[in-house]
């Protein structure tokens, strides 16, 4: 990876405006049947590589035939959630990134395994922060925020305390005794 950014566009314009910008890598959120091939050509004209995130396109096949035409169109790789996406695609030799929505605990150990059966080129971990969500969720909403999963140490509760949440849920016990 020549750059440590990755541009994540939805639509033409965003598209557009990231070919121009200094990032080797462009996934993209809104992929359709209809502009693909087009999207793919450009982004290599500007020497970068596409990758497709495969769950939410729109005219393409969530499956075996879908991604072949993927390839056949030269896609550089594909994103997906779904670990039976990304076995199919591993078989037809594309490159994958398996993406994952952390929000608690068991949802790393559902991870973990996951990434053991799929056996992905690459995994995407959302979201990339949370401290932000709270506090704007605190400027725009005038109610309490409770601020749950991954919470596991006194300064992780701090962090979220800080930020406005009014409380913390968290299922490691020796944290129960807490004062906030």
């Amino acid at each position: 990876m020549d750059s440590h950014i990755i541009a994540a566009v939805r639509g033409e314009q965003e598209f557009e405006n990231a070919l121009l910008q200094n990032v080797s890598i462009i996934f993209d959120l809104s992929p359709d049947l209809l502009s693909v091939a087009n999207r793919i050509k450009k982004a290599h004209g500007a020497g970068k590589k596409l990758f497709v995130h495969i769950d939410l396109a729109t005219g393409i096949g969530k499956d075996e035939s879908g991604l072949s035409f993927l390839k056949g169109v030269g896609v550089d790789g594909i994103i997906s959630t779904r670990t039976n996406i990304i076995k199919l695609a591993k078989k037809l030799d594309m490159f994958t990134v398996q993406r994952f929505f952390i929000v608690d605990s068991h949802s790393i150990d559902t991870s973990i395994e996951a990434v053991k059966t799929s056996k992905p080129d690459m995994i995407e971990i959302m979201p990339g922060t949370i401290a932000k969500v709270i506090r704007r969720l605190k400027i725009e909403l005038d109610m309490p925020i409770v601020a749950g999963g991954l919470i596991e140490t006194e300064k992780e509760i701090e962090e979220v305390l800080e930020c406005g949440a009014s409380a913390v849920s968290t299922g490691k016990k020796e944290l129960w005794k807490m004062r906030g």
